[in-house]
């Protein structure tokens, strides 16, 4: 016990230097598309990638930016916001530049977008989880966590739905530390623009969707899990965020 608590604390000084950084390209069928580069300004980027200006994380689930981590909008003046085409049913793999919190759960969501994407604010959308993972084996302490794939392999790889209807969508992939209770969860959210082609024509029921913000509140319990206290080396289960993953049975 003493050794995992001081590997937690550790990793919370750490982090207060730098722990993070946002996703650096994404790979679909091979092929490499960039990022958003929060340290430049938008001009002359082209990239599938919503912007975002910060790496710090947002910490209130009801922060106005919790849809993307910005305004809402695409990538700005100076900048070309571009969209990726993807099969239904193919992976798609988000590249990280640097994670080192292996506490908390990986989320991705997906929403529709009415028309062009690149015309839709992300705050307004309805979105769809297609992938979790949260405590994944072992106990909160000492086990293995979905943020902690990404601090060991550096990538988050989802598999976007076969089922799914073909359209416009934007993909927002999420990792949420755990580390520091006290303070609250820290949300790392960046999303990216894709077209579905050859899907199964399916899209989710009401009960599988939720804005952002709006589908976490600072009481649910996956975000008061105490990794410090007596008890976590022996509790083995964890509650994810939000809704259940839309798989397309239903």
């Amino acid at each position: 016990m003493y050794t995992s608590t001081l590997f937690l604390l550790t990793s919370f000084v750490f982090s207060r230097v730098r722990a993070h950084g946002g996703v650096t390209n994404y790979v679909i069928d091979a092929i490499d598309y960039p990022g958003y580069n929060a340290f430049e300004s938008s001009e002359g980027q082209a990239t599938i990638a919503r912007p975002y200006h910060t790496i710090d994380p947002i910490l209130d689930p009801l922060d106005a930016a919790m849809s993307c981590n910005n305004d809402g909008g695409p990538v700005g003046e100076g900048g070309t916001q571009l969209s990726a085409t993807i099969q239904a049913g193919t992976n798609i793999t988000a590249v990280y530049g640097l994670w080192l919190h292996p506490y908390g759960p990986a989320t991705v969501y997906m929403a529709r977008c009415p028309g062009s994407c690149t015309e839709s604010n992300s705050r307004d959308l309805k979105w769809f989880k297609i992938d979790h993972a949260g405590l994944i084996s072992g106990n909160l302490v000492d086990g293995d966590w979905g943020s902690g794939v990404v601090s060991k392999t550096g990538v988050y790889t989802a598999t976007i739905p076969a089922a799914l209807a073909d359209g416009e969508y934007i993909i927002r992939h999420e990792l949420i530390a755990i580390h520091a209770y006290w303070t609250g969860p820290q949300f790392y959210v960046e999303c990216a623009q894709l077209k579905i082609v050859g899907g199964g024509g399916k899209l989710p029921s009401d009960k599988y969707l939720v804005n952002f913000p709006g589908a976490y509140h600072a009481s649910d319990p996956g975000f008061n899990v105490d990794l410090y206290s007596p008890e976590a080396p022996t509790i083995t289960t964890y509650e994810l965020p939000g809704p259940a993953v839309w798989t397309g049975d239903d």
